[in-house]
């Protein structure tokens, strides 16, 4: 839904777009002002699709609040998970078993490349190219199948718990990603084929909506947004978490901080990811996915901070515990929030045409924002 709502007294036009938009990607409300077709101002409206999610955690159990957060980047479901059973295994004191923290590992990692696939096509989509959506979902449908057959569900899992995972792996998980593996290395060229050296691709988007280093840190940019631009955030580099600091892999790390920058951090972050599985697929320990806890668990009061990278950027949890059966307070730092903050300066000057490609390469999911 595009409408005029009025002008200025430059004689500018001021238009709406959304809340219900095909190029917003969710409840997502712009009021743009433009000057012919060159963007003067991108003011986001927020709050369509709020939940009062933070709230709603202090009222649930250490096990319960979890959950919530996979209601939020939806996309990043399990990572989200991992950050929440970090903090309460940091108030517990909790050894997390060795198999638990792979296991965690490659759930995390296929989640990452399932949100990047789903966000390649989507990306395509919105410059023009309808086809890519179709061989993305080809791809992302092997790792939900995955995903529904180990933790019986294919988006929002609620698979991690404090002291490990849920369930063990099923029995068909080590042969079905070996043959995802084998089939995405042999789709990636294609990814590339189709858009990454597409003329057209290229043209929409090289030298458009650039967000310098400075700006990105001073947005507070993470993820591949603000390494796209050159910052080194890449939480499992610069504050290794599980095994991480034990795993072969690069942070892919731009300069131009354009459009085409974020795409491609983008696509070689799916590479990476893609060789942290290789390496674990083959050497999944023995033992317990679970450590031993108490049925109704209390974490000692305090405060206590965990922080993951998921496929969006630096995900916070910071919990309050005062000793009872639920959080005193919890709050969430989600990667999206900053990241759309960077939104009107990156798009100012810029076509409204362009203003569709500069958001799709921000990777937005509303709820994440909207929490």
């Amino acid at each position: 839904m595009v409408e005029e709502i009025g002008t200025t007294d430059k004689g500018e036009l001021i238009i709406n777009v959304g809340p219900q938009h095909p190029a917003t990607h969710g409840v997502l409300h712009l009021v743009i002002t433009l000057d012919g077709e060159t963007v003067r101002k991108v003011e986001p409206h927020l709050g369509y699709i709020h939940r009062s999610i933070e709230k709603m955690s202090e009222s649930l159990s250490y096990r319960q609040f979890i959950y919530a957060t996979s209601r939020m980047d939806y996309l990043s479901a399990h990572i989200n998970n991992h950050a929440c059973a970090m903090a309460v295994e940091k108030g517990l004191q909790l050894e997390v078993p060795e198999r638990a923290q792979v296991i965690r590992v490659l759930m995390g990692e296929l989640t990452r490349i399932a949100s990047h696939v789903l966000w390649w096509g989507a990306m395509a989509m919105d410059i023009g190219a309808f086809t890519p959506f179709f061989h993305a979902f080809r791809e992302r449908e092997m790792i939900n199948d995955i995903m529904e057959e180990s933790c019986g569900a294919r988006l929002t899992m609620n698979y991690m718990v404090p002291g490990g995972v849920m369930y063990d792996i099923h029995p068909n998980f080590h042969r079905r990603v070996k043959e995802f593996i084998a089939q995405f290395k042999r789709k990636l060229p294609e990814y590339d084929e189709l858009v990454t050296g597409n003329t057209i691709f290229r043209a929409r988007t090289r030298g458009v909506g650039v967000l310098s280093k400075e700006d990105a840190i001073s947005y507070g940019c993470s993820g591949p947004t603000g390494r796209a631009s050159g910052v080194d955030c890449d939480i499992r580099k610069v504050q290794p978490y599980g095994i991480y600091d034990r795993l072969d892999f690069r942070q892919i790390i731009g300069k131009e901080g354009d459009t085409y920058s974020r795409y491609l951090v983008r696509m070689q972050e799916m590479r990476q990811s893609l060789h942290i599985i290789e390496q674990l697929i083959d050497n999944i320990p023995e033992g317990d996915f679970q450590a031993k806890t108490k049925a109704v668990l209390k974490v000692p009061k305090g405060e206590y901070y965990s922080r993951v990278e998921t496929a969006r950027g630096d995900f916070g949890v910071y919990l309050v515990s005062e000793g009872g059966l639920t959080p005193y307070r919890i709050k969430y730092r989600s990667p999206g929030f900053s990241n759309l903050s960077a939104l009107d300066h990156t798009v100012r000057g810029q076509k409204i045409g362009d203003l569709v490609a500069i958001m799709g390469s921000f990777d937005l999911v509303i709820p994440d924002i909207d929490r």
